[in-house]
């Protein structure tokens, strides 16, 4: 008994470890590529499941701010190739996704908490309180803060997405390099929702350059500074 013990001990730490050693590579292999082969398109249930992991990244209160534009339709790039500044991405990549964060999105906490009642995580009487507490702070915060929520949860997310999708073999690139008040006007996008980033998904066809990094001690400070 003790030796199948030891066994499955050691086959779950192996498996552990490979799935250890998986992420880092993942890490280390993504990078932002620019040359896309324009004839190659990615299924909508493919984009679906990337997002859907993307969606499991953490947000402030688990408001889960960010909504996704996803711009496949070639008109669609043409129009935003110019917002774009003439991103040649913009038009070869499969698709580009306009990752927007909801300053709103407090108002759905009711909904989100709810849930948690549900799965018998959160009883009705402390969901109430802390919905409260949310509406409370959430809906008197001020612009800048409202941004910075918006521009974190919407890194958050941006960060995930880009993992899923070269975890399914695709590769991506972020783009802060576009005109945000065009783009708002150009996509209908609602008043509500700020721009975070544009991020241009599909099959890449040329590598990007070599990642060159500060070497972690330049950019690491135990404890305190």
């Amino acid at each position: 008994m003790a030796e199948e013990q030891t066994i499955v001990g050691a086959t779950a730490e192996k498996r552990e470890d490979a799935v250890t050693a998986d992420f880092l590579n993942l890490v280390r292999e993504r990078s932002s590529i620019r040359h896309y082969d324009p004839n190659f398109k990615i299924e909508e249930s493919e984009i679906r499941e990337i997002l859907e992991a993307a969606a499991l990244a953490p947000s402030s209160s688990n408001l889960q701010p960010w909504r996704f534009l996803v711009i496949q339709d070639q008109a669609a790039k043409q129009e935003l190739f110019p917002i774009a500044f003439s991103q040649q991405q913009v038009l070869d990549a499969s698709a580009v996704i306009a990752v927007l964060a909801d300053k709103l999105a407090y108002k759905n906490a009711d909904r989100i908490y709810s849930g948690l009642v549900k799965l018998g995580a959160m009883n009705e009487d402390v969901k109430t309180k802390y919905v409260a507490g949310i509406h409370q702070n959430y809906g008197n915060l001020s612009e800048t803060r409202s941004l910075k929520i918006a521009a974190t949860d919407g890194g958050l997310v941006s960060m995930q997405l880009m993992l899923a999708a070269k975890a399914k073999g695709y590769d991506t690139v972020p783009m802060g390099g576009y005109d945000a008040d065009k783009f708002v006007e150009a996509f209908g996008v609602p008043e509500n929702y700020v721009p975070v980033m544009l991020i241009a998904i599909g099959k890449g066809v040329k590598a990007s350059y070599p990642k060159t990094r500060l070497p972690l001690d330049e950019i690491l400070t135990w404890n305190k500074y």
